[in-house]
């Protein structure tokens, strides 16, 4: 049975081994300071690592150092709890990506949560994620573990969450409204960026959350029953929200037109869009949006002359368009 002297050691010698990872060289002095010990103590640690096989290479000079070089086989793994953690929650979005890797990525989630300790392989087996494709990608903000992990947790024991919601405008003073309430059912994964779909009580309707922007509040809220998303498709779902639709996973604006350009240079920027080629440099291209305005400013960013097939509807959003860029102008 480790002692908790040889516990401690381990734990610094994960910490060392993180930051000789992180920055190319690290002076002697200054890797102390960090781990909170003496020079000694590194060069003990350091002594370890060496017999583990890690290539720590001394650095000469007038205040010394380490370096960690690349070494010809490959050491035994070790990570701390967190490295672990994040470890497995990345290959568990990996499954689901339809990147192509799918089956790699479920046999090492297997093969790491095989050697995982308890505490830490029922964290990660609390984990649940559905990950859902995106067009584009959003700027990777930051999602503390531990709100992912709570999320995903209170999803499995289906238990009611109460979170204070950080609007698109900014900060927002928590005292300033009730927690909100909501029963949450998947957390999801698009464009990389963490939401959490639930049922909020008070709207009685479905919404998004993003994960970043909530803080949350404990303890959790009494249990329910969980229903099902509309159309029992999580995936399907979330994209037909984010298209401004309540129903099918289509655009609620949808029209045709006929551009002057060869279809190479339309089809690589349409997403879900439907093109046909009708000659050298004539396109035939179905495609939506969310609304007429934002479809007739999608379809001019192809700076060439377009030709409104239908509907309508499309048709009065380009004249709409053009009295503004008019204004715009100074015309």
């Amino acid at each position: 049975m480790p002692t908790a002297s040889s516990t401690v050691t381990s734990r610094r010698l994960l910490s060392l081994l993180s930051l000789l990872q992180v920055r190319r060289d690290w002076p002697g002095m200054l890797l102390a300071q960090r781990l909170a010990v003496s020079e000694r103590t590194v060069r003990r640690d350091v002594d370890r690592l060496r017999e583990l096989g890690y290539p720590v290479q001394a650095i000469k000079g007038p205040t010394g150092g380490y370096r960690l070089e690349a070494g010809s086989e490959l050491p035994p793994l070790l990570f701390d709890d967190e490295q672990a953690v994040a470890l497995a929650v990345a290959l568990r979005i990996a499954v689901g990506t339809g990147a192509g890797i799918e089956e790699s990525a479920a046999r090492a989630l297997a093969t790491v949560r095989q050697v995982l300790p308890s505490r830490l392989r029922q964290r990660v087996d609390a984990l649940d994620v559905t990950a859902v494709e995106s067009a584009g990608r959003g700027a990777d903000p930051q999602v503390d573990t531990a709100v992912l992990l709570a999320l995903s947790a209170a999803v499995r024991s289906a238990e009611e969450v109460r979170f204070d919601y950080r609007s698109a405008s900014g900060p927002q003073d928590p005292g300033l409204r009730p927690a909100r309430r909501v029963q949450p059912h998947h957390l999801v994964v698009r464009g990389g960026r963490w939401f959490l779909i639930g049922w909020d009580r008070e709207r009685r309707d479905w919404r998004i959350y993003r994960a970043d922007r909530m803080t949350l509040r404990v303890p959790n809220g009494p249990r329910f029953t969980p229903r099902q998303v509309p159309g029992g498709d999580v995936a399907a779902f979330v994209s037909a929200r984010f298209k401004g639709s309540d129903g099918a996973n289509s655009w609620p604006c949808r029209g045709e037109v006929v551009l002057d350009l060869p279809v190479a240079r339309v089809a690589p920027f349409v997403g879900d869009g439907i093109v046909k080629e009708l000659g050298p440099a004539r396109t035939r291209l179905l495609t939506g949006s969310w609304s007429w305005a934002a479809l007739a400013a999608t379809l001019a960013r192809f700076d060439t002359e377009i030709e409104v097939i239908g509907p309508d509807s499309l048709r009065a959003a380009f004249a709409a368009l053009s009295r503004r860029a008019a204004r715009a102008a100074g015309a």
